[in-house]
């Protein structure tokens, strides 16, 4: 028995071909859409991506198995690269919504949702991250970053760690990040100064040690680490070989400035980019990545708008921002609809954002996020003919089928009607 797929007959493949760096400006629109194409799959990789005919006459295509992919839309599987997806205890107060989370980023203590992490045993916490993984692969997410929680003391950072390091049993590529704040954790009450001794210290020789995580991320600014201990922390964490990762807090003009100085792979921006900030991001290695669904989700009136910072050449990532009360969504097909719609974005442009860009944010973009001979057999099939659906469709879930390193982990099921 042969383990090649061969998907043929897609309308559109929508392969995002291209450079090997993150795309920016035009480069962001070519999507490298194949008509009537084919893609071969063996050994959970990709052998050969073309028009149909072409590769379905390789020798290795006519013994593989099947998936008819006619009137359908075939795409990279998406990139999540800006999750929280593990969490403790939730606790919800009064009638609003919006109440945990208020006017800012940070969900208030002691109901942030983190604080139950290190309490809660671990089987639980492996089922809760293991039903959120399902959901994303439900709709079309095949990797995605998973970051450790806000405020999180030593002890809860590690077991983090090391529920993320159960999951490698799981197809999905989970990339784990170490997330620091400017919460001290309940541990430390002489403030900040000793909770980042204790981070420094003990979780990043741990974690680097064990190989538990590959970014070290800091949120900079306003209710957050001020810039000197963010950046203290992060070169702290470069001497232990971690990548870089910056958050930007509700009206902070330090992160952007951060990311360049420290070379750091991404930047999250969430509503503040000044001119100065947009031209030293578009000379930088930098991917700033963008979560419309968090800004929707807080009822904010105003947030960052894509078009300038694309138009200046920056290379622009879409992430949900998944977090149990930020955003409770971890539908990336959403996120395309809210770029296009709220961030001024093109179909193509958020496409781009949410697979190959999203990947280059996670330091993985030669080993998936575009449908290319050699990486990983990552992609989707979508219940459309054409690609742009997705800027149209707000919330519906077009994924017919998921595929990761070739085994397929998601199908659209018949709905079972009762017998007349």
């Amino acid at each position: 028995m042969t383990d090649a797929i061969l998907i043929r007959g897609a309308r559109q493949l929508v392969t995002l071909r291209g450079p090997a760096g993150p795309r920016r400006g035009a480069a962001m629109r070519d999507l490298g859409i194949i008509p009537d194409g084919a893609v071969l799959i063996s050994g959970g990789r990709i052998e050969a991506v073309g028009q149909g005919r072409r590769v379905e006459n390789l020798s290795s295509a006519r013994r593989a198995h099947e998936i008819d992919a006619r009137g359908k839309t075939v795409l990279p599987g998406f990139v999540d690269c800006h999750t929280w997806p593990l969490w403790g205890r939730l606790r919800w107060t009064g009638e609003d919504p919006r109440a945990p989370v208020a006017t800012d980023l940070r969900p208030p203590e002691p109901d942030n949702g983190f604080d139950g992490i290190a309490a809660t045993p671990a089987r639980t916490l492996e089922r809760r991250l293991r039903l959120t993984l399902e959901d994303y692969v439900r709709h079309g997410a095949t990797s995605l970053e998973a970051k450790t929680g806000w405020g999180l003391d030593p002890q809860g950072q590690l077991k983090s760690l090391r529920v993320f390091a159960g999951s490698a049993q799981l197809a999905v590529d989970l990339i784990p990040s170490l997330f620091f704040d400017g919460l001290p954790a309940r541990g430390h009450s002489h403030g900040l100064d000793a909770y980042l001794r204790a981070q420094i210290d003990e979780v990043l020789p741990v974690a680097a040690r064990r190989k538990l995580a590959r970014f070290v991320e800091v949120c900079c600014g306003k209710g957050s680490l001020p810039p000197y201990e963010a950046r203290r922390l992060l070169q702290a964490a470069r001497t232990f070989g971690f990548h870089l990762k910056v958050q930007s807090a509700l009206s902070s003009q330090s992160a952007a400035r951060l990311a360049v100085e420290l070379e750091a792979a991404s930047v999250t921006l969430p509503d503040h980019a000044t001119p100065e900030d947009i031209s030293a991001l578009a000379q930088s290695s930098a991917i700033v990545i963008l979560t419309p669904a968090v800004a929707l989700q807080l009822g904010c009136e105003r947030g960052i708008t894509a078009r300038s910072l694309v138009d200046h050449g920056v290379a622009v990532a879409l992430a949900t921002g998944y977090h149990p009360h930020l955003n409770p969504n971890c539908n990336l097909q959403f996120v395309l609809w809210a770029a296009c719609r709220h961030l001024g974005m093109t179909p193509a442009e958020a496409l781009t954002a949410a697979t190959i860009n999203a990947a280059h944010a996670l330091r993985c973009g030669s080993l998936f996020g575009s449908l290319e001979a050699g990486k990983s057999a990552d992609l989707l099939l979508l219940d459309t003919s054409d690609y742009r659906e997705l800027a149209h469709c707000a919330g519906q879930n077009l994924v017919v089928m998921a595929i990761k390193r070739g085994r397929i982990l998601y199908q659209r099921g018949e709905v079972q009607w009762p017998n007349p």
